[in-house]
């Protein structure tokens, strides 16, 4: 048998042979949007924005929209109770558009421009400093309630790329000037909160309890010396989930709990929680399918290449991530190992270095699991390829949340 369905959307099963998500054939998906082809399960989606609003129902449940900007996904979400982590102009708008307004918004950002924090300011979103300076910019540029990001010191265990929270890092103000930071805004702005985020695709809750250890530190600090407590404490996000088989991370929801149980013993005076999950909101409902084109032998490497790659999934380049996959389109033991490369004019376009396989034929469906966040979000138009469609299944219906580029799409931008 090939690669088993743990990594897979709630909805995925094996029907003759043949992937379905979402009560949907992978061929059927394929035939009528085209490949390569984005699908997430809604019901997928549903159950883990549910899980994390089971934590504690009066906190503010913030998506992580840089894991995937999508209108659809976040009226999906708001529908759940949800609100929007957000940091830049471009994703504020998909949560204006997706309907989301006021304090259901956080605005992130190391770099906010000041037509960022103007609009920011309309929206009526929270505000999250991260830096001294940008106290009196907020101030002129009209926000009023305002989280302040702390950088605890802490060198979380994920790809370099992706830790936040270190001493040197570009993020938020470090715990030996935060006060002073905070005396200033108290002076004129209305902070009501406190941040931290110590990076993304966590897989130990180690180094995330000893941010909140230092959180709650803090906390004691500004009571004691500023007479002042936060209102909102924003544990951030970056639980991790499996990409492969091999990889052990804990459930999401009960990452997100430790923390919230561990916040509660640490600083037991009242104080509404944030929580702002991304990937592991969305990441493990996506599937990615490609078709397969070419095949060879090279150096004893077996190659399959596929109709995307490095341009719709960075990834594996950027973090060293690794996947796992299955054919879509038929079933059988595995007859050998595979390395999967991209169509892009690079040697380092592989999006698999070695799967286990039967073996792959021109015109198979390849499924790449748990590709819902950081792929189309961070997908370019190198080669000029255009980047994929995403649709939404449920039900045994598929809806397209994403249409397809052009390449006249790609033109229309060209002087």
């Amino acid at each position: 048998m090939e690669l088993a369905l743990e990594l897979f959307p709630d909805t995925a099963a094996v029907e003759d042979g043949a992937l379905s998500i979402g009560g949907v054939r992978a061929t059927e998906l394929a035939s009528e949007h085209g490949t390569p082809l984005v699908v997430y399960c809604r019901e997928t989606i549903v159950a883990q924005a549910r899980a994390f609003r089971a934590i504690d129902p009066e906190a503010l449940v913030a998506f992580g929209v840089k894991a995937f900007p999508n209108v659809a996904l976040l009226r999906l979400l708001r529908g759940e109770g949800l609100g929007a982590d957000v940091s830049t102009l471009g994703e504020l708008e998909f949560a204006l558009h997706a309907g989301l307004r006021g304090e259901e918004l956080l605005f992130h950002g190391n770099n906010k421009s000041d037509e960022e924090l103007t609009a920011a300011a309309a929206a009526g979103a929270l505000v999250v400093l991260d830096s001294a300076e940008e106290v009196g910019r907020a101030a002129g540029a009209g926000a009023r309630r305002v989280l302040l990001r702390l950088t605890p010191g802490i060198k979380a265990r994920t790809h370099q790329s992706i830790q936040t929270a270190h001493d040197d890092s570009k993020f938020g103000v470090d715990l030996d000037g935060a006060l002073g930071v905070l005396r200033d805004a108290l002076d004129v702005l209305e902070p009501i909160g406190l941040h931290v985020h110590i990076g993304s695709q966590l897989a130990r809750v180690d180094e995330s309890l000893l941010a909140v250890d230092r959180l709650a530190a803090f906390c004691r600090r500004c009571r004691d010396e500023l007479g002042w407590t936060p209102q909102l404490v924003d544990l951030g996000g970056g639980p991790g989930i499996r990409h492969s088989l091999d990889e052990r991370v804990p459930p999401p929801h009960e990452f997100a709990r430790a923390l919230v149980e561990r916040l509660r013993g640490e600083w037991p005076e009242p104080a509404r929680v944030a929580l702002e999950p991304g990937r592991s909101l969305v990441g493990r409902a996506g599937v990615t399918l490609y078709r397969i084109g070419a095949t060879k032998r090279s150096g004893g490497v077996e190659y399959a290449a596929i109709d995307g790659g490095m341009s719709d999934n960075p990834r594996p380049q950027l973090y060293g991530a690794r996947y796992a996959a299955r054919l879509a389109n038929r079933d059988g033991p595995p007859e050998g190992e595979f390395r999967i490369a991209g169509k892009h004019c690079e040697s380092g376009d592989v999006l698999l270095g070695r799967v286990a396989l039967p073996r792959p034929r021109r015109g198979d469906l390849l499924a790449v699991p748990a590709t819902g966040a950081y792929t189309l979000a961070m997908a370019s138009n190198y080669n000029g390829v255009p980047r994929p469609a995403a649709v939404l299944v449920a039900g045994g219906e598929a809806t397209v949340i994403r249409r397809r580029e052009t390449v006249d799409d790609l033109l229309a931008l060209e002087a």
